[in-house]
């Protein structure tokens, strides 16, 4: 019994050292740009084109991940709907054109990169009035 205790003990000593990193590694910062466009009071209508933007004044040397994705947010859920990917988050605006959802105006986009920051809420009317 002693000798299986004492295996297992240097068994988890070995996982633990066997896990350590072993270079060093790049320090990263997070960044989470706000979101500018759209704000409060926005509405869109759908199938119009809109630029989200974001600020990027603040953006670290080392971010974690530059690559972005937008996606829109209905109340306090996620949706499916990715309106644009694959974009350098330090660009500060990507195009996008507004889906075919229900018109409500309790809508966000999620702007992922290093983290996910919201948008305040706004509308997405019916069929483009123009």
């Amino acid at each position: 019994m002693k000798i299986a205790l004492a295996f297992a003990l240097l068994a988890s000593w070995a996982q633990l050292a066997l896990g350590a990193p072993t270079a060093s590694l790049e320090k990263r910062d997070v960044f989470v740009p706000p979101v500018l466009y759209p704000h409060a009071g926005t509405v869109w209508f759908k199938g119009q084109r809109h630029n989200v933007t974001w600020d990027t004044t603040n953006a670290p040397v080392n971010i974690t991940n530059k690559v972005g994705i937008i996606q829109l947010r209905k109340g306090d859920l996620a949706t499916p709907l990715i309106l644009a990917s694959g974009f350098d988050i330090l660009l500060g605006r990507i195009e996008v054109t507004v889906p075919w959802v229900i018109p409500d105006d309790d809508y966000s986009l999620v702007l992922f990169g290093d983290s996910g920051n919201f948008s305040p809420q706004f509308t997405i009317g019916g069929p483009n009035p123009f």
